[in-house]
């Protein structure tokens, strides 16, 4: 299953210092197929990342321990995602 985790900034200053860390584990979930893509808003807010997990607790314990969400740098919101197949009919 698919999870969208939005990662709103609430702190400036501590996403700039764990920012590295965060960059590093979502390559690392990556390469364990785990996160399908992840990137910032172009209004440099927060960003998005797409999980593949077999559960919820599994997608949100991935979530819960990004460094930019453990060391309060942003929050999280976490939502199954049904992604549409194409073409479609």
């Amino acid at each position: 299953m698919m999870y969208v985790a939005m990662l709103p900034i609430i702190d400036e200053a501590k996403n700039s210092q764990f920012r590295p860390a965060h960059l590093e584990y979502m390559n690392k979930l990556f390469l364990e197929g785990k996160v399908v893509m992840a990137g910032p808003f172009t209004d440099k807010r927060g960003g998005m990342v797409i999980y593949r997990a077999d559960t919820w607790e599994e997608a949100l314990a991935l979530a819960q321990a990004d460094p930019v969400i453990v060391e309060g740098a942003r929050t999280l919101e976490l939502r199954e995602w049904s992604p549409l197949s194409f073409p479609l009919g």
